[in-house]
């Protein structure tokens, strides 16, 4: 047998070996992760800001007054079922076609949960969040975040979410760049972000 053929046959032993599960001796992994902070509600406004959004932060009575502002000028309106708070003049959204939201004008929801460190929300699609496509086709995305939703990083928010759920995450209005960096928005989601954060 050749060298070759003998290297080949080693390498080709480790393999079968590997995967019949002969060698399944235990790995510990390190799980020293950084313990996150308090929670800073004024950092997450200030990223979720830098991003491009409007940020507006009110009492939670005041929400419907400062969703009524975001929609000045705005035509057609939807809110997902279950949304907490009433918005004047919203239709609810009852299954309309991909077509259909293109012609809507905004859509105001809810969320899951907001992360200070990077200014992202995410909705996990429950009750006063919607589907996603409601929240990814209307040109302009009105979302409501509690103070007391906001926590301090990934790993505080992922401990939220119920893993057999779908989730869309949001760090600002949805925009690309090409190779030349000019920036583009509202390709893939919403041209227009407004964040209502209300406590």
């Amino acid at each position: 047998m050749s060298d070759t053929s003998a290297a080949r046959e080693e390498i080709l032993s480790r393999v079968r070996s590997a995967v019949s599960g002969a060698d399944r001796s235990p790995v510990t992994v390190p799980r020293g992760y950084r313990a996150t902070g308090p929670v800073d509600v004024g950092l997450f406004a200030e990223r979720v800001a830098d991003y491009r959004a409007t940020v507006v932060r009110c009492a939670l009575a005041e929400v419907p007054d400062r969703i009524a502002q975001a929609l000045t000028g705005r035509g057609r309106v939807l809110v997902p079922e279950g949304f907490a708070w009433p918005v004047r003049g919203a239709v609810p959204d009852d299954g309309l076609t991909s077509a259909d939201l293109d012609a809507v004008d905004a859509v105001v929801t809810g969320a899951t949960v907001g992360i200070a460190a990077t200014g992202t929300i995410v909705l996990s699609h429950g009750p006063g969040e919607g589907r996603r496509a409601l929240t990814l086709v209307p040109d302009v995305h009105v979302c409501v975040v509690r103070e007391d939703q906001v926590v301090a990083d990934v790993p505080d928010a992922v401990a939220m979410l119920d893993p057999a759920r779908p989730t869309t995450w949001v760090s600002g209005p949805s925009a690309t760049s090409d190779i030349e960096l000019d920036r583009v928005e509202g390709v893939h989601g919403p041209r227009t972000l407004h964040v209502i954060l209300a406590g």
